[in-house]
């Protein structure tokens, strides 16, 4: 009887356990659709920009900006770490702060001084424990960043480099490719070292590309100095929302194995019960048989 209570008290601990995996991926479910129209809504406008910048560009010679100008050497550079807040994200995590540490040590064999910023408090746990100390550490990041918060960043950002105090600026996260397909990568976004578009992996036919011509008002270099800058906010923001989107497949992803497995562990502990069970009823029977045949 002990054995078949315990068995009875594990499988209704598993099932409780089911209801709360299942739960937090529906949860995960419904977020992710949210976070992925705000990626790809984001994503169009990105690469709009992206080819106006470009467009421009090519019909101005000479053209010079600060963000454009790629340091000689990378005295000073900031490294800012994606990650999530919460837990029961599979290796999420752990990729996004393998690539920044391999980053960092490659950095310190540059003898560059680096300026490191964690978002997220799975990052500033994991430094704490490495026994790094952050710049700046950010928590209010979720499954929906603000625009207005990550400007602020951006145009922090937009200042160290302009007046020469950071010569490069690296954001580590998990690019969100499509949904099937998450890679964790380090990109630099300051200097911008394209202004084109990053090709698309739709075949398409090939057509002879129209010159586009255009009439400045005011100055084309006017034109560039505003554009430029929104041009990288607008990429840094897109980091940020690649980011919320991935988590929330990862959490899916996870939660959805995890209630699988719950319910195989179900399955096998009602068969040992089963068997449990039956065991018991037939000793009990032999037991009543043999009392029986003892008082003849």
């Amino acid at each position: 009887m002990a054995k078949t209570r315990a068995i009875v008290k594990r499988r209704k601990a598993i099932r409780n356990i089911r209801k709360i995996t299942r739960t937090m991926e529906l949860i995960a479910a419904a977020r992710f659709k949210k976070a992925l129209d705000r990626a790809v809504q984001a994503d169009a406008y990105t690469r709009k920009i992206a080819e106006l910048a470009a467009d421009l560009s090519a019909t101005v010679t000479n053209i010079q900006h600060p963000l454009l100008e790629k340091r000689a050497e990378v005295k000073n550079a900031v490294l800012l770490v994606l990650s999530s807040n919460r837990g029961l994200c599979g290796g999420y995590n752990t990729s996004i702060l393998r690539e920044a540490t391999q980053r960092i040590a490659q950095m310190k064999q540059e003898h560059t001084n680096l300026k490191l910023e964690l978002s997220g408090k799975r990052a500033i746990a994991y430094f704490r424990y490495q026994g790094a100390r952050p710049d700046a550490t950010y928590t209010k990041f979720e499954d929906r960043p603000a625009y207005n918060d990550v400007e602020e960043i951006a145009n922090r950002y937009l200042e160290l480099y302009t007046s020469g105090k950071v010569d490069r600026v690296d954001v580590a996260y998990m690019k969100f490719q499509n949904v099937a397909r998450q890679a964790p990568v380090v990109e630099t976004l300051l200097p911008l070292a394209s202004l084109a578009p990053e090709p698309t992996k739709k075949i398409v036919e090939a057509k002879p590309q129209k010159t586009v011509e255009y009439e400045f008002l005011p100055d084309p270099q006017e034109i560039l100095q505003v554009l430029l800058p929104e041009s990288f906010k607008v990429r840094f923001f897109k980091c940020f929302l690649d980011s919320a989107v991935s988590e929330q497949i990862a959490r899916r992803v996870t939660m959805k194995a995890a209630t699988e497995n719950a319910d195989e562990m179900i399955k096998s502990i009602s068969s040992e019960y089963n068997r449990a069970r039956q065991a018991q009823i037939t000793k009990e029977i032999a037991e009543v048989i043999g009392g029986a045949e003892a008082l003849k």
